[in-house]
């Protein structure tokens, strides 16, 4: 009953809209800025995040330690500019409410990397906000650049695919 109140009703769309600006802002403000400084390097942050592994009290799962020592830091470079570009474009994508549920599920995504990396800082704030934008699904960007492109796109691929309706269970 909460959920269908969360997709469905207008008003709730409102406050979806300013939720989705205040995180999209929040992201767009922390990628723009490592963007603009020039020197933005993960390296450190990965390796602190490894030596955190162990202990009485380990705040990093052995897991998550071992894909960043296995994965990330020899790929550290890719991460120094998918990091702040992916903030970057997630938070803009939000403000615009264009594509707001695959946005803010690539902003989930990165706030628990960085809660599985042992952070928490805002992150704990923002996944809670946004689930709720992304339980409420096409209404969280009802107020937007979605209002208009998903009926299209809607359209577009049901057209190809040869179905009316194949997307709506999905959208």
């Amino acid at each position: 009953m909460f959920i269908q109140f969360l997709k469905e009703n207008r008003y709730v769309s409102l406050l979806l809209t300013v939720l989705r600006i205040y995180l999209g802002w929040e992201w767009l403000n922390a990628g723009w800025g490592k963007i603009s400084s020039g020197n933005f390097d993960a390296s450190g942050f990965m390796a602190g995040a490894v030596k955190n592994i162990s202990g009485e009290h380990p705040v990093v799962q052995p897991w998550w330690g071992n894909f960043l020592k296995e994965v990330a830091i020899p790929y550290v470079d890719l991460f120094n500019v998918i990091v702040p570009w992916g903030e970057f474009l997630v938070g803009a994508a939000l403000i615009l409410g264009v594509f707001t549920s695959f946005a803010v599920l690539m902003g989930l995504t990165m706030n628990f990397a960085y809660m599985f990396s042992g952070t928490t800082s805002t992150n704990p704030q923002m996944v809670l906000l946004g689930m709720f934008v992304l339980v409420a699904g096409l209404n969280a960007g009802k107020i937007g650049v979605d209002r208009w492109i998903i009926p299209i796109l809607k359209k577009w691929i049901n057209k190809k695919a040869g179905n009316e309706n194949i997307l709506d269970s999905v959208l």
